[in-house]
């Protein structure tokens, strides 16, 4: 029989992973417990029936998802190993046997709490399975480099909102296999990202050119093609490049690499939002980090939205202030054209996207519609080419 007092005062002694107190299933398994000691029947069936019904969310396995907490955990240990520095002996013992605890409380049989529990009504169960908690963290703690730790762990992309950084739970799936063709201009920031990933100097990146040319794609699906390496991306909209030194101070001693992402960037000429994204750019010591990078898109190769009017400013040094900001985009390390494709390129690219569709309309047939599609979108792309593709599959039979 499980010894419910025990458990109940060893689960107040963590130090490490203090931090499962706050989880739903913990906190209804600990007051189960409290209840059936304290012999309270009808608080002990709510909080057993609230422990399952919050474990099912899962699955049906008590001990997976002891291990899924255990691994998602953000605590002092795995700070201190992400940030290379040295663990004591006290800290490795401590955390030894907060593993074994934490097995142990994995494996409680359900019918310990049913058996235990004076009712004789129906009450759920779930599955227990044998697992070394201790070889599994050991595992994860090895390959915290590429797996990270906390939210970094569970996600790739991130956003920030109101201030937070969030995790985007559905992000865009693409991979570099669906994208045809600019293979030179998508070869170079593939290049670069390698180099950030193998701890080497790296590019901030700028990807210039047309609207729908597969810029913003090009990133998003390098984010998915290195994720399992230890790569994370952090958009940002323009508004928010003041969260610039914020980001960087709370990744830079982050074992993972980190791709900021800034799409359709643009300045007007009296905007300020540069200023952050200038300090990072320039290597200011309080805004950059070795394991991150600045990746951004525009369709305007100086990044400013400059008037006529706006030459005739009464400022004295106005040539300087107008250089300064001409002058960003040529902060970035890579600055790499995404062309608007010809005709023969525009049509290479939708057969290569019916293809991969497995469109049955005859090619040539195809290629004349490609053309009048693209002449009633205003333009060859290959946006353009997989709208018309995503099109013509949606109306063939």
């Amino acid at each position: 029989m499980t010894d419910f007092k025990r458990i109940l005062l060893q689960i107040r002694s963590l130090v490490i992973f203090k931090k499962i107190w706050d989880d739903k299933v913990i906190f209804n398994m600990i007051h189960t417990m409290i209840n059936i000691e304290e012999q309270d029947t009808e608080t002990a069936i709510d909080c057993y029936s609230d422990m399952c019904a919050e474990l099912y969310k899962y699955g049906e396995d008590l001990t997976e998802y002891m291990v899924k907490i255990m691994l998602e955990d953000e605590n002092l240990f795995l700070l201190r190993k992400g940030e290379g520095k040295e663990i004591g002996t006290m800290l490795e013992n401590c955390l030894a046997n907060e593993l074994a605890f934490l097995e142990e409380l994995g494996t409680i049989p359900s019918s310990e709490f049913t058996g235990r529990i004076n009712y004789d009504g129906f009450l759920p169960e779930y599955r227990i399975s044998p697992r070394d908690f201790s070889k599994i963290y050991a595992d994860r703690v090895h390959a915290i480099d590429k797996i990270g730790y906390g939210i970094y762990s569970k996600f790739n992309i991130f956003i920030i909102k109101e201030g937070v950084l969030t995790p985007v739970e559905y992000p865009d799936p693409i991979r570099l296999s669906q994208l045809h063709n600019y293979e030179e201009e998508r070869s170079m920031v593939i290049a670069n990202t390698k180099a950030l990933l193998a701890g080497k100097p790296a590019n901030n990146v700028l990807l210039y050119g047309d609207c729908g040319t597969g810029k913003s794609s090009t990133v998003k699906a390098i984010a998915n093609e290195f994720a399992c390496e230890g790569l994370r991306l952090i958009e940002l909209k323009k508004k928010q490049l003041h969260e610039i030194p914020n980001i960087v101070e709370s990744i830079s001693r982050n074992p993972l690499k980190f791709i900021i992402f800034i799409d359709d960037l643009s300045f007007t000429e009296d905007d300020n939002d540069y200023a952050a994204l200038k300090a990072i750019l320039e290597g200011s010591v309080a805004s950059t980090a070795s394991n991150l990078v600045i990746y951004a898109t525009s369709n305007r190769r100086h990044l400013v939205r400059e008037t006529f009017s706006a030459r005739k400013g009464d400022e004295i040094h106005f040539k300087d202030t107008m250089q300064e900001l001409l002058s960003l985009s040529d902060r970035f390390g890579l600055t790499i054209t995404f062309q608007k494709p010809d005709k023969k390129l525009y049509l290479d690219l939708v057969n290569k996207l019916a293809d991969q569709y497995e469109l049955k309309t005859d090619r040539e047939e195809l290629e004349m519609k490609a053309e009048q599609f693209a002449l009633g979108k205003g333009g060859r792309s290959p946006r353009v080419a997989k709208q018309f593709v995503e099109y013509i599959k949606g109306t063939e039979e």
